[in-house]
């Protein structure tokens, strides 16, 4: 019921805040989705977020003074608190302070939490929106940001609560290699481009090999557990 849930708060969404829209269509996908988001979107800042996290109350207005106090950056990002489906809280995922450039981001083990983003909306409609059927949509948009010089903060402060569940594309190691690799092919021209590639492959067989493993456990634990049952 979340079309009714939503039609009932629109006369409030539209007192509380300056321009407000409610769609309500058939599903296109995610990418197709955020490029028609960014076609509606106007002012300085693009903060999207997946309808399952919430941000927290400090963040917009602390990334709006990051912003005013470093007009070279063109995106903010932060720290992350897990949730569970029971809104439970679980891990914080915290990395130290760093301004990312093109080759900070397409070769490294740290990662732009996508639940925290805010970008200059200007640049992210030069960069082109996002490529429709990319299992990775955020790290190939962050790139295409960065190619062009442009910089991004990350601040080691919590912005938002992330929802860990079942269907988390990052939770699934098959998805997310894919995914990599896919966006990677977008950028096979730049330096890097062997290297990282080399690395994502490399990662993807160990995360391959770690769910094969553990599946493989489960299932043996589980034939052994049965025949247990049927000598006793």
């Amino acid at each position: 019921s979340s079309v009714v849930k939503i039609e009932e708060m629109i006369n409030l969404c539209e007192k509380r805040f300056t321009r407000f829209e409610f769609r309500s269509r058939s599903n296109k996908g995610l990418s197709a989705t955020l490029n028609e988001s960014l076609e509606w979107c106007k002012g300085e800042f693009y903060s999207p977020i997946a309808s399952d996290d919430m941000m927290l109350n400090n963040k917009t207005l602390d990334q709006v003074k990051l912003f005013i106090h470093h007009p070279d950056i063109d995106g903010v990002f932060g720290a992350v608190q897990e949730i569970n489906e029971k809104n439970e809280k679980l891990d914080e995922i915290r990395q130290s302070d760093k301004i990312f450039g093109f080759n900070d981001l397409i070769y490294t083990d740290r990662f732009l939490p996508a639940p925290t983003q805010m970008l200059k909306l200007d640049i992210i409609k030069k960069a082109g929106g996002y490529v429709e059927g990319m299992i990775i949509e955020d790290w190939y948009i962050y790139l295409k940001v960065l190619e062009s010089g442009n910089k991004i903060l990350y601040k080691d402060d919590l912005y938002c609560y992330y929802r860990v569940h079942e269907g988390n594309t990052f939770s699934n190691p098959y998805s997310m290699g894919l995914g990599y690799l896919q966006v990677l092919n977008e950028f096979k021209d730049h330096e890097l481009f062997k290297k990282a590639y080399i690395k994502a492959c490399w990662e993807n067989s160990l995360g391959t090999l770690r769910l094969d493993f553990k599946l493989s456990t489960s299932i043996l634990i589980k034939r052994v557990f049965h025949k247990v049952r049927i000598l006793s």
